[in-house]
């Protein structure tokens, strides 16, 4: 599927460049779909297995209420964090969305009415959910757009957020035009984001921590060259993979005390 015109509006009503209450448009491309064609795969790259951890960590503590949830995997490509979470928690989760205009409409029609179903619009109500953008804002012109369309669509106060984005503009490389996005992030930035959309009782931390200065230095190099844009993530050799899951799994148990730098930036709470 090429980069073009991604959209997300309300499930009654079509999807448009126009803003409302329900409406964001952007020109993007799922980034794991990206990485999916460079032979990445989420099951065992230590990347994706070590990111799904502070997700899981968060989500674990709202099922502790005993409260069913319903999951909203906005941007969602190919929903390995949404699915992974029902694959983990399956009897707490009671419906998964998938929303990505990707999707063929034999997709849609194949998963309509099942518990994990594929759409191309937020839901026009949201309720007793956990709603995830992973790696998605960083690609938006309008970053508040997005935020305030979900928030006009959350009812009641059972609604959450768990949101990831790239971190430091210092980071800035080949990898970021590859994947089409605007900005990079740091806590102040996502956190002012967020509370000008009135999503409430943010947390913000920072991932892979110890991995800042060795990437900081290899995209230093890298934009000195003046390489073709391309990204970085590649499937690692399972030495390596091992020893990578290992140093970033240790790091998530104790990542949200991490306030001062990493690669991705953070933030949870409730919408």
């Amino acid at each position: 599927m090429p980069c073009g015109l991604i959209a997300f509006a309300a499930a009654d009503g079509p999807a448009t460049t126009a803003k409302s209450p329900y409406v964001y448009a952007f020109n993007t491309f799922p980034m794991d779909l990206k990485e999916l064609e460079n032979g990445v795969n989420p099951e065992t790259h230590w990347y994706y297995q070590s990111k799904k951890l502070p997700l899981f960590f968060y989500a674990e503590r709202l099922l502790n209420s005993g409260h069913p949830l319903t999951i909203v995997d906005v941007g969602a490509g190919s929903g390995f964090f949404a699915l992974e979470l029902e694959k983990h928690y399956r009897a707490s989760i009671a419906k998964v969305y998938l929303v990505d205009i990707g999707y063929s409409a034999e997709e849609i029609a194949s998963t309509k009415g099942q518990k994990i179903e594929k759409v191309v619009a937020i839901p026009s109500v949201i309720e007793n959910a956990l709603v995830l953008l992973m790696d998605v804002l960083e690609h938006l012109p309008d970053d508040l757009a997005m935020l305030q369309s979900i928030k006009e669509a959350c009812v009641g106060t059972n609604n959450y957020f768990f949101i990831t984005v790239p971190a430091f503009q210092s980071l800035w490389s080949g990898h970021d035009v590859f994947l089409g996005h605007y900005r990079r992030y740091r806590i102040p930035m996502l956190r002012q984001v967020l509370e000008k959309a009135k999503f409430r009782h943010i947390s913000n931390y920072y991932l892979y921590g110890s991995l800042f200065s060795p990437i900081w230095a290899v995209r230093r190099l890298s934009n000195l060259s003046k390489k073709e844009a391309a990204s970085n993530m590649r499937p690692a050799h399972p030495v390596i993979n091992r020893l990578l899951l290992g140093l970033t799994s240790v790091e998530m148990k104790f990542t949200t005390a991490n306030k001062l730098f990493g690669v991705t930036c953070v933030g949870q709470g409730q919408i």
